[in-house]
C-alpha cells in the first residue's frame, strides 16, 4: 500500500526527471515497475494509452491528497502502475506538481480546519452549516477527498476521481440561491454517467470510453449544489452481490477485510462506512443498494422504480422491463436519505426527464407521528435466515410494539415462484445472450461464480439438466430452467404474470390494512467470493424489485457469539449447495452489523422512509466500524 516518504526514487526504470527530487510525495512499492511524476511542463498528464487513461484521475487524487497533507511545490511523486490497476502496461506520465499545489492550496494544515469535526457531522448539520456560511465548502470537499484517499488505500473502493469537482465548487458558489445540498460532496456508483469519465461496470471493454454527458441525476445534484467527487467500485457486470472485477480488483469490507462489502453498489457501501463519503448514490435491481448497506452497517434506500430518473445509467443489458431497476441514496442515517430524496424530487428532475412523475417529496407523510400498522415476517421460507437476522427482526418488532405501533404477522404469497420463475425469467429472457456480449475478450472475475458457464449452456441442455437435477436440487433446477431464452409471446405472458402477482400481493396487503412492512435483510456480510456461490440468498431483496415496492435497510444490531454458535444449526430449507455455501459464508461474523428491511407499497416511498426513521430511532446505535 502507498506510504509517505522522503526517500529518493530507487533504481530501476530511468526516471523522467531533469534534476534531483526535492521531496517524494507518493511512494508505492511494486514488484513490476515504478514511475515518477515531476514538475516538467504545464500538462498534468501528457501521455497514456487508451486502456490506462481512465486510471490517471486516481493518480491525480493520490497527488492531491499528498499535496494537501505535507508537500511543497516542485516535489516529485513516485507511483507504480500496478498500484492503480491490474492492467500493468507500462507508461510514463509527466506533469506539474506546481499546478496541483497551486490549484488545491487551501490550507488543510491550518489548525482552524477541524477535519475530524467535519467528518463526524451528520449530513443535515453539515448541509445547514454550508448553506449558512459556517463552513467553507472548500474545507469540506478537501477533507472528504483526503479521507477517501486514505480509506481507499485499505479497502480499494474508489475507481475514479472526478477532477472537475474543484471547478464545479467554484460554479456552485456563484449561484444566487443555495440548493439543499450546497457544497455537499457526493460519491457516485461507477455506472452513473459523469461527462468525461468512464462507466466501466468492471468490464475491460468499457475502459477508455468516457461518457459524453452527465446523467440526469448528476445534473440535478449539481443544480442542488452538490459536488460529485469520486466514483466507486462494482462487481464485474454488476450482476453479483459481491464486489470484485478484473479492472479495479476487489473492494474489502471496512469492518473485516475477509468479508465482502456486498454489491453491486459495494464501493459506495464501503466508502461511506469507512467515513470517506457522507452521501452516495447507488442502483438496485436485486438488492444492490440494500446488500452493501446491510453488510457495511449503513442505511440505504431503493425507491419505487420510476421515482428517480434513470437516464444516463450504464448497464450490461438494456430493454429489460420485467424486474424494476431503481436508483437511490446511501448514507449513515435515514434523515440523510430523506434529504437526498427531497433534493432530487424537484422541478429540475421533472423537467430534465418528463417520464418521471412530478411528485415532490411528501414532508407530511415523512414527518407524521401517527402509529403505524406494520406487517412482519421472520423468514421467507426460501432462504433460511441467519440467527442474527431473525433476532434483529424480533427485537425490532418488540421495540415498535413498545412504541405504540401495531405489528401483524404477514408473509407475501408464493415467494418461491417469484424467485425461481418470475424474476429469473425476466432478467434472462434472452437466455443471457445480451449479457454475455459484455464478456467477449475479457476475463471473468471469480465473484460471478458459475453464472457465465451456466448462461453459455444451450437452451435444450438447460432444459434437460433442469429435468435431471430436479429431484435432487429442485430450487437450482427451477433457476436453471428459467434461464432459457423465450419467444416474444412467452415474454408477454411473463410480463402479465408479474403484473398479476404484483396485484395479488397488493390485495393481500390491503386485506390486512397494512401501512408498511418489516422484513429480514440478508446479513451479516458473507466471506469474499461467497455471494456467487449462494445465489438463492437474493430472495429477501429481489422480491421487492419484482414487485417494484420501495424498500430500505437500517442497521439495528451486531452479531453476538450466541448468534455465531447457533449458525451451525442454520443448514437451510433445501440442503442444497446454495444453503451450504451460505452457511459457510456467514461464519466468523461476531461483531459485524445486522440490519432489517422496511417495505411500503409502490409510490409510498416517504412512508417507507418514515418506518426506517422510526426503526432507527428505537434501535441501539451501531458503533462506527472498528
Amino acid at each position: 500500500m502507498p506510504s509517505w516518504t522522503s526517500a529518493p526514487p530507487r533504481a530501476g526504470r530511468p526516471w523522467h526527471s531533469s534534476r534531483p527530487a526535492v521531496a517524494v510525495l507518493v511512494d508505492v512499492p511494486c514488484t513490476a515497475d515504478r514511475h515518477s511524476l515531476s514538475e516538467e511542463d504545464d500538462n498534468i498528464f501528457t501521455r497514456a494509452r487508451k486502456k490506462e487513461r481512465q486510471l490517471l484521475p486516481m493518480l491525480q487524487l493520490q497527488l492531491l491528497a499528498a499535496g494537501l497533507l505535507s508537500t511543497r511545490p516542485g516535489g516529485e511523486a513516485v507511483y507504480s502502475t500496478c498500484s492503480l490497476s491490474h492492467l500493468q502496461n507500462e507508461y510514463v506520465v509527466t506533469g506539474a506538481i506546481q499546478v496541483l499545489a497551486d490549484q488545491y492550496d487551501i490550507g488543510v494544515q491550518n489548525q482552524s480546519v477541524d477535519s475530524e469535526g467535519i467528518l463526524s457531522m451528520p449530513l443535515s448539520g453539515l448541509a445547514q452549516d454550508l448553506r449558512n456560511g459556517s463552513l467553507a465548502p472548500e474545507a469540506v470537499l478537501h477533507t472528504y477527498l483526503n479521507k477517501a484517499w486514505q480509506v481507499n488505500k485499505d479497502i480499494n473502493c474508489v475507481t475514479d476521481y472526478l477532477d472537475e469537482c474543484e471547478s464545479q465548487l467554484q460554479e456552485v458558489k456563484k449561484q444566487k440561491a443555495h440548493g439543499l445540498l450546497y457544497g455537499v460532496p457526493v460519491s457516485l456508483k461507477d455506472c452513473i454517467a459523469y461527462q468525461g469519465h468512464d462507466s466501466t461496470l468492471g468490464l475491460s471493454r468499457n475502459v477508455g470510453e468516457p461518457d459524453t454527458e452527465d446523467s440526469v441525476v448528476v445534473q440535478v445534484l449539481k443544480k442542488q449544489g452538490a459536488i460529485p467527487f469520486v466514483k466507486t467500485n462494482v462487481p464485474q457486470s454488476m450482476f453479483s452481490f459481491d464486489c470484485s472485477n478484473v479492472v479495479f480488483g476487489r473492494t474489502l469490507n471496512p469492518w473485516n477485510p475477509a468479508k465482502t462489502p456486498g454489491g453491486s453498489s459495494g464501493g459506495e457501501g464501503a466508502l461511506i462506512a469507512a467515513g470517506g463519503s457522507i452521501l452516495g448514490l447507488g442502483t438496485d435491481i436485486g438488492g444492490s443498494i440494500r446488500f452493501p448497506s446491510s453488510f457495511c452497517g449503513i442505511c440505504g434506500f431503493k425507491p419505487t422504480g420510476d421515482r428517480i430518473s434513470k437516464r444516463g445509467l450504464k448497464s450490461c443489458i438494456f430493454g429489460q422491463k420485467a424486474v424494476s431497476l431503481s436508483m437511490g441514496p446511501m448514507a449513515r442515517d435515514v434523515d440523510s436519505l430523506a434529504l437526498c430524496m427531497r433534493a432530487l424530487l424537484c422541478e429540475d428532475m421533472f423537467s430534465l426527464d418528463p417520464t418521471v412523475p412530478p411528485v415532490p417529496f411528501s414532508e407530511k407523510v415523512y414527518a407524521s407521528t401517527q402509529p403505524l400498522r406494520v406487517g412482519y415476517y421472520q423468514s421467507d421460507n426460501f432462504t433460511m435466515p441467519s440467527p442474527a437476522m431473525e433476532r434483529a427482526v424480533l427485537e425490532t418488532k418488540q421495540r415498535l410494539e413498545d412504541a405504540g405501533h401495531t405489528l401483524v404477522p404477514f408473509l407475501p404469497d408464493d415467494i418461491s415462484n417469484a424467485m425461481q420463475d418470475l424474476a429469473t425469467s425476466g432478467l434472462f429472457s434472452d437466455g443471457g445472450e445480451d449479457f454475455l456480449e459484455n464478456f467477449k475478450g475479457d476475463q471473468v472475475d471469480s465473484c460471478l461464480g458459475d453464472l457465465i458457464i451456466i448462461l453459455k449452456i444451450p437452451n435444450w441442455l438447460k432444459w434437460l439438466l433442469a429435468c435431471v437435477i430436479k429431484p435432487l436440487v429442485p430450487r437450482i433446477s427451477g433457476f436453471l430452467n428459467s434461464m432459457r431464452a423465450r419467444s416474444a409471446r412467452d415474454l408477454w405472458k411473463l410480463h402479465y404474470r408479474i403484473e398479476e402477482y404484483r396485484h395479488s400481493i397488493i390485495t393481500q396487503w390491503k386485506k390486512q390494512n397494512l401501512d408498511v412492512m418489516l422484513c429480514p435483510m440478508l446479513g451479516p456480510a458473507l466471506n469474499n467470493n461467497y455471494p456467487g456461490k449462494a445465489t438463492g440468498a437474493v430472495s429477501y431483496t429481489m422480491l421487492y424489485n419484482c414487485l417494484d415496492f420501495p424498500a430500505g435497510v437500517v442497521p439495528v444490531s451486531t452479531v453476538t457469539q450466541q448468534d455465531e454458535d447457533k449458525l451451525v444449526q442454520c443448514r437451510g430449507y433445501f440442503l442444497d449447495i446454495w444453503d451450504k455455501m451460505l452457511q459457510r459464508g456467514l461464519a466468523g461474523s461476531v461483531g459485524l452489523p445486522v440490519a432489517v428491511q422496511c417495505v411500503a407499497l409502490p409510490w409510498r416511498d416517504e412512508m417507507c422512509l418514515r418506518l426506517m426513521r422510526e426503526v432507527e430511532r428505537l434501535s441501539p446505535k451501531i458503533k462506527p466500524r472498528p
